[in-house]
């Protein structure tokens, strides 16, 4: 007989940054096919930050301690769907199903489980009914992350079994953070969500990127090649320090730099604006050093 094996969340705030699409325009009123659960006792406080939230768990500044996913084995499970994946003696089927509390559904959402050898497996975008699934060896405890343009924190854990013909499913809550206004608006602003890619960084007044950015990039490389239809830019920015023509020209230099790093991983270039705007859109105070420092960075946006 198959054996099914649910998942279940009981009210579990899930925190991420910026990879679900915007759920506004596209909410729909379908409602996701009942889940099979078993509370798992998970409680965690909401991640701060400037982010549409979707992921379980830690504080962004805390060690990667994360939830583990209750499991159990049982004969029948409703509110099964037709499925294009097929669970086997090897590998188990994984079924996501992504709601926000207030919107129902959430679409546009991609999920990585990475296993302790460091191999990755994708579910593809979920659809209209925030459904998405993926097929993962048994055997192995998995670390899942939303993919994003933001933070990757560690959203939860889930182990899985060496049982035959698994299917796992789980329910993943969604909530939606306000966002601060910007602090430089512009008319020109994009309005969804931008993100600092920390850690992306150039030669001294050069649009020459250093070899310890290609890390963050590569997850920028990452969300695009997983979110087919994502449409980003990369915009660049400086300190007010020196010229600001020559500053908005190197700002233009550096996020153009970014994108043709980009365009080398593979990622269609048509997917990818880049913009430099000098030091017109500081995020603090360029009256210190450490003000200037934050305000020398390079940003990214889904359009």
């Amino acid at each position: 007989m198959r054996h099914f094996t649910p998942l279940t969340i009981a009210t579990l705030a899930l925190v991420g940054c910026g990879g679900p699409q915007r759920v506004d325009p596209s909410a729909v009123p379908t409602k996701a096919a009942p889940i099979e659960a078993e509370p798992a006792p998970v409680v965690a406080p909401p991640v701060p930050g400037p982010a549409a939230a979707a992921a379980v768990a830690a504080a962004p500044s805390a060690p990667a301690s994360t939830s583990d996913f209750a499991l159990r084995t049982t004969d029948t499970a409703q509110g099964a769907r037709p499925s294009k994946i097929q669970s086997t003696a090897t590998e188990a089927a994984v079924k996501f199903v992504v709601i926000d509390k207030d919107k129902g559904p959430v679409p546009g959402i991609v999920i990585s489980l990475t296993a302790p050898d460091g191999a990755k497996y994708y579910t593809e975008e979920t659809d209209r009914e925030g459904y998405a699934e993926v097929l993962v060896p048994i055997g192995q405890k998995y670390q899942l992350v939303y993919l994003s343009l933001g933070r990757k924190d560690i959203a939860a854990t889930v182990t899985v079994s060496n049982e035959k013909k698994q299917n796992i499913k789980l329910t993943l809550r969604y909530k939606r953070e306000i966002l601060p206004p910007s602090p430089s608006p512009a008319a020109d602003a994009p309005a969804a969500p931008r993100f600092v890619l920390n850690g992306v960084t150039f030669d001294t007044a050069k649009a020459t990127i250093r070899p310890e950015s290609f890390v963050r990039l590569d997850s920028v490389v990452e969300f695009m090649a997983h979110k087919k239809k994502a449409r980003i830019e990369i915009s660049g920015h400086t300190d007010n320090v020196g010229n600001p023509r020559s500053n908005k020209t190197l700002s233009d230099r550096r996020a153009q730099a970014c994108r043709d790093y980009l365009i080398s991983k593979g990622i269609e270039g048509g997917r990818i604006q880049a913009i430099g705007h000098g030091d017109e859109r500081p995020i603090a105070p360029n009256d210190t050093d450490d003000g200037r420092q934050k305000n020398r960075r390079i940003e990214a946006t889904e359009l």
